[in-house]
């Protein structure tokens, strides 16, 4: 039985496909030299596996859970094969996922049934965080919401430039106080302009701070308070925005991040430029954080919403012709 749901479209699962293929013949590729020629799952191929696993940057903890899971049931069941491996490695990343508080979601669907909604989205610069908020504030105007976008990275002029063109582009509202003004402000006023004009959605960019920077981190904080000050409620979603092509550094990022704020959600974009997606296990595995998106190309459509089925069903499809 396919776990794609109504949200799958024939063109949103080929895309899921295709961003995946990298990652795909990366792990697969040498998961099936590591069992050439074996008839069961023996000590040799478990020791194969878990090189493969932490080269794929699944991470060393996460890597020992999945190891340890299989040799239970290749312990219970005396005799497992190496074609069913793939059956096995399934069904662990699939029980992973769901540990971890990720949810099968099918649509784009606000965090809060508080109107307006608050989306703050942090991240460091490159990771593709100004293209998210233009990709997420696309799909909810396509839901027929209103939507603003807030300039709250006032340090970069490319940022806000950037931010602006996504908001004509999509044709949502854009609310920016310029440069070099206090980003708290402008997430503050962001949201009370939201408020007067009847905006269903905000989402607030933030600077793209460097993790190692001790006072930039400190500034999230300011401005979650801000935001509260207008409504206490808000922000209802925290988005880190994370460059899957960068591995274990990404990880390394969430740390930070998490340390400075309560992110609630986790965006992982570019997986269609990299063989490292196993990264995906290990960050919904470390930080118990949902992944709410996945980037799989840069149309601004292929910004999906993560559905862990429909991402282990397509990790293990056949080869994208």
């Amino acid at each position: 039985m396919s776990f794609f749901g109504k949200f799958f479209s024939k063109e949103k699962k080929e895309d899921l496909d295709k961003g995946l293929e990298k990652t795909k013949s990366n792990f697969f590729g040498k998961l099936t030299k590591a069992v050439a020629g074996k008839s069961t799952v023996d000590e040799e191929v478990l020791d194969e596996l878990e090189n493969i696993l932490i080269t794929s940057d699944v991470g060393l903890d996460t890597t020992v859970k999945i190891i340890e899971r299989i040799e239970e049931r290749v312990a219970r069941d005396k005799y497992i094969n190496t074609s069913e491996l793939n059956e096995i490695l399934r069904d662990e990343i699939v029980r992973l996922l769901a540990e971890n508080n990720t949810e099968d979601l099918e649509e784009y669907s606000l965090p809060s049934t508080e109107t307006p909604t608050i989306i703050l989205v942090v991240g460091v610069n490159g990771v593709g965080k100004t293209t998210t908020i233009g990709k997420l504030a696309w799909q909810y105007k396509q839901q027929g919401k209103k939507v603003v976008v807030g300039a709250g990275d006032t340090f970069r002029a490319a940022a806000v430039d950037q931010l602006k063109i996504w908001s004509e582009r999509v044709g949502c509202d854009f609310y920016s106080k310029g440069m070099y003004t206090d980003p708290a402000a402008v997430a503050y006023e962001t949201v009370n302009y939201a408020i007067e004009n009847g905006h269903d959605v905000a989402i607030i960019d933030t600077a793209g701070r460097l993790h190692t920077k001790i006072n930039l981190m400190k500034e999230l904080g300011k401005i979650k308070r801000s935001i509260s000050k207008k409504m206490p409620t808000a922000p209802h979603e925290v988005l880190l925005v994370l460059d899957a092509t960068t591995g274990q550094n990404a990880i390394e990022q969430a740390k930070h991040f998490t340390n400075a704020t309560d992110v609630t959600a986790l965006a992982l974009t570019k997986l269609d430029g990299t063989a490292k997606g196993g990264v995906v296990l290990g960050i919904s595995d470390i930080f118990k954080i949902p992944i709410k998106y996945i980037g799989v190309g840069e149309g601004i459509e292929q910004l999906q919403i993560f559905n862990k089925r429909a991402f282990v069903e397509s990790l293990f499809a056949e080869k994208v012709q």
